[in-house]
């Protein structure tokens, strides 16, 4: 959300870990005297409840009712979309969740170009000014070949891809929007592929179920989103709510027409970019806004998420400026209103309950052209500490975000230049990425009531 401070309430589990007693306070924030290169948060496992929405409508209705949750790293078990704002360029990304026993992916590491496990795959579309009405030429590898078509985005024949549907919406008494089926449930760039090279992952192994690569322009498994709306483009947008999530043009800027590819290059610093997963939504995603483009962020107990960004000096100054961002949000936020009152993250006048379906923010700058930068959990029983991160100000950083069902922990860990986004990860290679750095490098954090 991006614009709270945490509620804390951890207390610290070992003597470098939460509370450094020599930080020092600077424009209001507080920092310990040296970076790190892991922060880990411990003790998930704390039951609460948050105010889920149960209606909305876009003459300004909003409800609420009590979601009890508890698990091992709840309420982040749920469905998590990437948020990401500027000054921000990003390299790659890639998401893993555990493989069943027999399970097929694509044996060779280096990134490929191919469709997997039959997830939307885009590669970029080629167009003139959204407005223009002219065909797209569109590429995709399909059983191997490389395939390429025109596509008329704005009527008219289109082979094999038309134009976005609108969203079907299961209305209730008064208007009240409940759920959404078959979300734009035509738009397919490539189809699924059946590929002869591939090899079993063994179970307890990790499989890649998304990737994005900048320099390749390849966008496998995931879709991307701004809260950008435009009814004529995709998504939506009225007085009461304000922009509704759409699908992003090639710099995040403005809505596009159907799912597009991100393109090379520096995200700026009022741009802000989400990565949500290619599962369109249906009932089990709850209330979404009318009018939305709606899509599943990535679920369960175990799952990684590897990223490789840098986050330039911009020299702006003003709200947000030169102030980057990467975190995560429980997918219903930006379903409903990222920045409106109608989320699970804020909750009704009744019952505030700030960040509490779950943000976590994973390497956020609080100060125009800072270098430090922190990392918060909101949520029912949410914390930060004075830790901080070197803000990748010259050179991209790889970083992996695990969260793992058997510790209850998640962990963000500044990885080495030469980490592999290959398309699976061991669970040696995951239990690695969990695994302490030494203390000097080591914030460690555990939840739990202060008594």
């Amino acid at each position: 959300m991006k614009y709270s401070t945490a509620i804390v309430v951890a207390a610290a589990s070992a003597a470098n870990a939460g509370y450094c007693n020599d930080a020092f306070e600077e424009f209001g924030n507080f920092f310990c005297p040296n970076s790190v290169k892991q922060i880990k948060y411990a003790g998930l496992d704390i039951p609460g409840k948050y105010r889920a929405v149960a209606s909305m409508d876009a003459n300004g209705a909003c409800t609420f009712k009590d979601k009890v949750y508890s698990g091992p790293i709840a309420p982040f078990n749920e469905d998590l979309t990437l948020h990401f704002r500027g000054p921000l360029e990003l390299k790659s990304i890639a998401v893993y969740t555990p493989s069943s026993s027999g399970t097929q992916t694509e044996a060779a590491k280096a990134p490929s170009k191919r469709h997997h496990h039959g997830h939307q795959h885009l590669h970029k579309k080629h167009h003139d000014h959204p407005q223009a009405k002219r065909a797209d030429i569109v590429t995709a590898v399909i059983d191997g070949v490389t395939q390429t078509w025109e596509n008329n985005w704005f009527g008219g024949a289109a082979t094999p891809s038309p134009k976005p549907a609108s969203p079907k919406v299961d209305t209730a008494a008064g208007g009240a929007y409940k759920s959404v089926q078959n979300v734009d449930a035509n738009v397919k760039v490539a189809a699924a592929s059946k590929s002869s090279d591939k090899t079993a992952v063994s179970a307890g192994d990790f499989e890649r179920v998304a990737y994005y690569s900048a320099k390749g322009q390849v966008a496998d498994g995931l879709v991307f989103l701004g809260n950008v709306g435009d009814p004529a483009v995709s998504g939506t947008f009225d007085t009461v709510w304000g922009a509704s999530l759409g699908y992003t043009n090639e710099d995040g800027t403005k809505a596009a027409p159907s799912p597009t590819v991100l393109k090379e290059g520096l995200i700026d610093d009022s741009t802000e970019v989400i990565i949500a997963s290619d599962k369109q939504c249906d009932e089990s995603c709850g209330t979404v806004r009318p009018g939305t483009v709606a899509y599943k962020g990535f679920e369960g107990a175990n799952k990684v998420f590897l990223a490789e960004f840098s986050m330039p000096l911009s020299g702006k100054t003003g709200w947000n400026m030169d102030m980057p961002a990467f975190w995560m949000l429980n997918g219903a936020i930006p379903r409903t209103g990222q920045y409106s009152a109608c989320s699970c993250w804020k909750g009704d006048n009744a019952s505030p309950n700030e960040g509490g379906c779950g943000e976590a923010d994973i390497i956020e700058v609080l100060r125009s052209g800072d270098t430090k930068a922190k990392s918060t959990f909101h949520f029912a029983a949410g914390t930060g500490d004075s830790h901080y991160f070197d803000r990748p100000v010259d050179r991209p950083i790889k970083v992996a975000v695990v969260f793992q069902e058997a510790s209850s922990t998640a962990s963000i860990k500044v990885l080495d230049d030469n980490f592999d986004f290959a398309t699976s990860l061991t669970a040696n290679q995951v239990e690695n990425l969990v695994n302490d750095e030494p203390d000097n490098l080591l914030s460690l954090m555990t939840f739990g009531i202060l008594s």
